[in-house]
């Protein structure tokens, strides 16, 4: 063995796993390879799977499980890959095996309250959660989840103190704090902040792909290509923007109609993820609403494919889409759809848009619905996402 060289491996994924985690695994990986019976070189790789959205993180974290049970770390992991192999209920479980052999961990206990929710149990997410609270009041993650608890059990005071407490030690609302707690006021709620969109898919990177198009059957792309397609009278060479490009599934499906495309994300690592893809002409770390302002009259077709269900009211966005577009230019999205009218926030931190909402805010813009149909962009916990699909037309 080579203990040194094993040092050097480790540090090497060491300094790769924040930004690049497959390199980070592969270094780990060698360090493994030199000396199989270092636990925390193999807990590193699997952690660098786990990052990396690679399969053989529970089996890795399992196996480490299975030889120390009392190792919290290890318990962690295995949950957290557990959830995003869409195993939710043996996630729960090693969370809360997590949770007893180390109860200060607040970032499992947060993990695990909101498994609990999501999978409709607040009740015991709430009795999870309070002796917790009661010893750390301050902290962002738990009181976010404690608010979203007392929405669910329509506790609207409770809720209202655990959020305001969560964004006022949460500054840049990673967590999504201060959009729940416009569902308490009256009028319109406010947009998801871009520092929780942004904090959300650059951790969601690495298994994006695996997770949409493998678990959540992901259609939104092909769905807007065949509507675009319908009504482009066999068009080509478009300069075309894809708004909310993630790591360039829509830029893959569009890349044939355009002569230049650019993507806009607000996530530092979904932009490398896409650039990685090749299919760019351009790609830029921005919010929606500026990216289309850089550029009046420039775009002959604007893509959103699933990305409006992180804004709230979509007039301001329509606007900045009427003034970017070209005489006749499209703008092609989805949305999630609401019964009713205008717009609401849903337990899972995504607005729905009411047709009425979409074709009220279009029309005060300028822009002409020359498509609007139900949809179903992709699944979710087994069940079809209820959508609507629309172009809309600068005339």
């Amino acid at each position: 063995m080579c203990p040194d060289l094993g040092d050097a491996w480790a540090a090497l994924g060491d300094s790769h796993i924040e930004h690049s985690p497959a390199i980070a695994a592969g270094a780990y990986a060698r360090s493994v390879a030199i000396d199989v019976g270092r636990r925390d070189w193999r807990l590193a790789l699997a952690g660098a799977w786990l990052a990396a959205g690679d399969r053989r993180a529970v089996d890795a974290f399992g196996a480490l499980v299975a030889e120390r049970s009392d190792w919290a770390a290890a318990r962690r992991g295995l949950a957290r890959a557990l959830r995003d192999a869409g195993r939710d209920g043996e996630a729960v479980a090693e969370f809360r095996e997590a949770v007893v052999l180390d109860p200060h961990d607040r970032d499992a206990l947060a993990e695990l309250g909101a498994l609990l929710v999501e999978g409709d149990d607040a009740l015991a997410a709430a009795e999870l959660l309070q002796p917790a609270l009661r010893d750390d009041p301050d902290d962002a993650a738990l009181q976010a989840v404690a608010g979203r608890v007392w929405l669910a059990l329509q506790e609207a005071g409770k809720a209202r103190v655990a959020l305001e407490r969560s964004a006022a030690n949460d500054p840049s609302d990673r967590h999504g704090a201060r959009a729940l707690l416009a569902r308490l006021e009256s009028g319109d709620p406010a947009d998801l902040t871009p520092a929780y969109v942004r904090a959300l898919f650059d951790r969601y990177a690495e298994r994006f792909d695996r997770d949409l198009v493998d678990r959540l059957e992901y259609r939104a792309p092909e769905l807007l290509r065949q509507a675009v397609d319908s009504l482009a009278d066999g068009r080509s060479g478009l300069r075309v923007l894809d708004l909310g490009c993630g790591t360039g599934l829509a830029g893959v499906t569009f890349r044939s109609l355009a002569s230049e495309l650019a993507g806009v994300d607000l996530a530092p690592r979904m932009v490398e993820k896409a650039r990685a893809r090749g299919v760019y002409d351009r790609l830029d770390v921005a919010d929606a609403v500026a990216a289309l302002r850089a550029e009046a009259d420039a775009w002959d077709l604007v893509v959103a494919a699933d990305v409006l269900v992180y804004i709230a009211d979509l007039g301001p966005l329509f606007e900045s889409a009427a003034l970017a577009l070209r005489a006749g230019g499209r703008m092609a999205a989805t949305v999630e759809r609401l019964d009713g009218d205008g717009f609401a926030l849903g337990p899972a931190r995504r607005y729905a848009h009411a047709e009425a909402h979409v074709r009220d805010r279009a029309a005060a813009t300028g822009l002409a619905v020359t498509l609007l149909e139900p949809c179903s962009p992709r699944r979710e916990r087994g069940q079809p996402v209820q959508g609507l699909l629309f172009v809309l037309t600068k005339v």
